[in-house]
């Protein structure tokens, strides 16, 4: 069954002391950091980073029980909220006085609902009347308001990934105001409001802190409205709507999640993919905003897969009392003491664990039968290249029965992104060489594992495919030729592999002039000729017709070391009786193969005494330290005589 998992808990989590009566947990989600408070800092205040390198352990004194705790961008002031009214700062930096400082909010009245950190020293207040853009000066130990807004306020959420907040306004609490920052400047970003499936009479608060989130997909930035069944209203089930929120213009509503059921929900993304946790089936949904259903309304989407639980995860036992047998416990999954925080963490305070949700990609190839779409799925993905691969080996191995068009479907999908990478490529090189370079920079583009080059098609599928017993000879050229037509299709040119496997691509590309000709090749293809003996006259007939002169096909042949190559090919043509010996003795010679060494120098021999009835060279030949040479190896009694012919 674990072949059906596609979610699981990360291996190694965050531990911290769990939360007891004297002992309170905060996470923040900007730097990921778990606060175990003991006695309200008097007995000590434990950090917990993403990796061990961030913990952090101190005391502080127990000035009140603390609301809120969270230090600044690279752990430099620490903010606590202790009271409705004021936030206390300590400062970490070293060398800085380590003395508390005090900031009250500066509107009359007002409660701080919470705190922003936006810089390493730039800070937002958020009261039930509005907000306060502070910068703090850990040397003097002061604020000073940059900007506020007054506006009414009935919670707030914070995306630090875009340092975007959102305030919930109005009596009912459905009409949403973001606030952007960004080096020091706080911009109001539009308003928008949610569509609420009831609107009440007399009108109350009626959308939850709990039912919305905030999270960048795909590089955009989405909130997530969590729209709960509701009897009264024409809505069976649940749903998730996202809305696109811009950074300039309006927010509009852009994707609906159908869950096709009811209850708790709760939501992560992880890998562009929004995760969907319903509590009373303990089981996840995922959804992909990028694949499109074709039998619903657009932007509508049903989960990619059937619904599954998280991987079960066991939790190792650790302590002096611990027995190395004792085998570990199993972890609850969808515990209700979990709290969930974007993108991909979830919490066990009661168990004191963070972990990071991620998604195993290879049961999602069995839960997903439409290639096509699997394809597209995959592609999106992080750690997609291995996955990919197999998917298509597993494709071609499946034989002969209706697969070619699918088959099709995936080369072109694959191609289409290889296309995409080349022409960054092509534009990013063209940009870097060209006479505009002070212009705008434009970044090398990234080489994600979605790219599928020949040499991963060849090495990885066609080469092991090409070599399987009991495919038929047919069905493997049509593969290929599937696989050129694809290439062809997207403009790419076709490379060659010198592996002993690409001999049925050789034939095709050859046979249906797939392959440009080109000096290059020709050379590729001479060097074959040991395990595909063709290879030698189709290099050939390639170099004529580059009309490429004899002695210009002889200086490529020995440049590449195929001296006896260019041996033949010069007889071939008629030339060896003109040709320079010393040219070939001397290529010869720098392979260090004695034995070619001694078939070039006799065949010069032969040559000698054919024309001049002496197998010596002329002194004009300039040959005489290759006979030297020659003796030194063989012996002077190796040298040819001319009464042996």
């Amino acid at each position: 069954m674990s072949e059906q998992h596609y979610l699981e808990l990360c291996e190694k989590p965050v531990q911290f002391e769990h939360a007891s009566n004297v002992n309170n947990v905060f996470f923040d989600e900007a730097n990921k950091q778990v606060f175990a408070v003991r006695s309200g800092g008097a007995t000590g205040v434990v950090v917990k980073g993403p990796d061990d390198k961030n913990s952090v352990a101190f005391r502080m004194d127990d000035k009140g029980e603390v609301k809120c705790i969270k230090f600044s961008i690279g752990n430099k002031i620490l903010a606590v909220q202790r009271t409705l009214k004021s936030v206390d700062f300590i400062n970490f930096i070293p060398d800085y006085p380590h003395t508390e400082f005090t900031q009250e909010c500066k509107t009359k009245n007002a409660n701080v609902l919470g705190f922003c950190w936006t810089n390493w020293n730039e800070i937002v207040f958020i009261t039930d009347q509005g907000i306060e853009f502070y910068q703090v000066f850990p040397d003097k130990r002061s604020l000073k308001l940059l900007k506020s807004q007054s506006i009414n306020v009935n919670w707030y959420q914070y995306c630090p990934e875009t340092t975007v907040i959102l305030l919930s306004t109005t009596v009912q609490g459905n009409i949403l105001q973001p606030f952007a920052f960004r080096n020091g400047t706080m911009s109001k970003m539009s308003k928008f409001e949610i569509e609420l499936p009831v609107v009440p009479k007399p009108a109350k608060l009626s959308l939850s802190e709990r039912d919305i989130a905030m999270a960048t997909i795909y590089g955009q930035l989405y909130v997530m409205y969590l729209k709960h069944h509701s009897k009264t209203a024409n809505s069976p089930s649940a749903e998730v709507v996202l809305y696109h929120l811009p950074r300039e213009g309006a927010c509009k509503k852009s994707h609906v999640l159908k869950l096709n059921t009811t209850g708790k929900f709760a939501l992560n993304i992880v890998d562009n993919l929004v995760v969907v946790h319903h509590q009373s089936s303990q089981t996840s949904m995922i959804f992909d905003i990028k694949l499109k259903e074709p039998d619903c309304a657009v932007n509508t989407h049903q989960p990619v897969l059937p619904a599954r639980s998280i991987h079960p995860y066991r939790i190792p036992l650790s302590g002096p009392t611990v027995v190395p047998s004792q085998p570990p416990v199993p972890c609850q999954l969808y515990s209700s003491s979990w709290s969930v925080f974007q993108p991909d963490i979830i919490i066990s305070a009661s168990e004191g664990y963070l972990w990071y949700l991620q998604v195993k990609l290879t049961p999602t190839v069995n839960l997903l039968q439409d290639k096509g779409k699997l394809m597209d799925f995959l592609l999106r993905r992080r750690d997609c290249k291995m996955v990919i691969l197999s998917v298509c080996s597993q494709i071609l191995e499946g034989g002969e029965k209706g697969s070619l068009p699918v088959v099709a479907t995936v080369f072109d999908k694959l191609n289409q992104v290889y296309k995409e990478y080349l022409e960054a490529e092509q534009s990013y090189a063209a940009m870097e060489s060209g006479p505009s370079r002070g212009g705008a920079a434009q970044k090398r583009p990234v080489r994600t594992q979605a790219v599928i080059d020949q040499s991963d098609m060849y090495t990885h599928v066609l080469s092991s495919f090409t070599e399987g017993k009991g495919v038929s000879h047919k069905f493997i050229i049509a593969v290929l030729m599937e696989y050129i037509r694809s290439l062809n299709q997207f403009q790419i040119t076709v490379q060659v592999k010198s592996s002993r496997s690409d001999h049925y691509l050789y034939e095709l590309f050859l046979q249906y002039h797939v392959l440009s000709d080109s000096k290059p090749l020709a050379c590729l293809l001479l060097s074959l000729e040991s395990t595909y003996p063709p290879a030698h006259q189709l290099s050939l007939d390639m170099l004529k017709r580059l009309s490429t002169a004899n002695d210009e096909i002889v200086e490529v042949l020995l440049s590449k070391q195929q001296v006896l190559g260019a041996l033949r090919f010069i007889r071939s043509v008629g030339g060896h009786d003109n040709v320079s010996a010393r040219k070939f003795l001397d290529a010869a010679r720098q392979t260090g193969d004695q034995m070619l060494f001694y078939t070039v120098f006799r065949s010069f021999q032969q040559r000698n005494q054919r024309l001049r009835g002496s197998p010596s060279f002329n002194p004009g030949e300039h040959c005489e330290e290759h006979v030297d040479h020659f003796k030194l190896l063989f012996g002077e009694q190796a040298l040819m005589k001319p009464s042996t012919i």
